[in-house]
């Protein structure tokens, strides 16, 4: 996919749509969402995990916001929600380095709900989403209505981040970090000064 974004503007018109009305109909759900995050959670599997309402994850989850990695702006959800969930420090720090981070640092640092056993992730969503139904649906519906404020007042701010992102797909950084990702290799951005990351 992230090689035909990088070579079809059709393409990258289509997920560029597709990742905007994602966000949106999250945002704008009316019933409460939980999320059961296992394994290796990134990309658009990581934007539906953080947008929920209420995230579990496993002990040893590996979750990264890869942009940086690939050579593109952190655009699909990133920036409309992890500065709310975690502080803008961490936000920064994690998305301009692409690092991988535990479930037990996510849930340290805000990113997550809760952490629990890997185990028990799915028992405990499914727990907290029947909690959630058998409680008034107004007063849950309307709660979650209200918080997501916050997310509307920084859709200006998501949309930026989106067009930046779509844009970094076009430009030889991303064609730099696509090829070192087959290739398993650190990549090479053409953008970046010489010699810098040297010590």
């Amino acid at each position: 996919m992230i090689e035909e974004m990088t070579a079809d503007y059709d393409a990258l018109v289509t997920q560029s749509q597709d990742a905007v009305a994602l966000v949106q109909a999250m945002v704008e759900a009316r019933k409460p969402i939980v999320s059961a995050i296992n394994g290796v959670a990134v990309g658009a599997g990581l934007a539906v995990a953080l947008l929920a309402d209420i995230s579990i994850a496993g002990e040893t989850v590996r979750i990264s916001d890869g942009h940086a990695r690939l050579g593109v702006a952190a655009g699909d959800h990133a920036v409309l929600i992890w500065p709310l969930l975690c502080g803008m420090a961490k936000a920064k720090y994690y998305l301009m380095t692409a690092d991988f981070m535990t479930g037990a640092e996510a849930e340290r640092i805000g990113l997550v709900t809760r952490c629990v056993p890997d185990g028990d992730v799915l028992t405990e969503a499914l727990a907290v989403g029947a909690r959630l139904a058998a409680g008034s649906a107004t007063a849950v519906q309307w709660t979650r209505r209200a918080l997501n404020g916050w997310l509307r007042l920084a859709m200006p701010t998501f949309g930026e981040s989106a067009a930046l992102e779509m844009l970094g797909f076009a430009s030889p950084d991303a064609a730099e970090g696509l090829a070192a990702l087959k290739e398993r290799r650190d990549p090479v951005f053409p953008s970046a000064p010489p010699g810098a990351g040297q010590t």
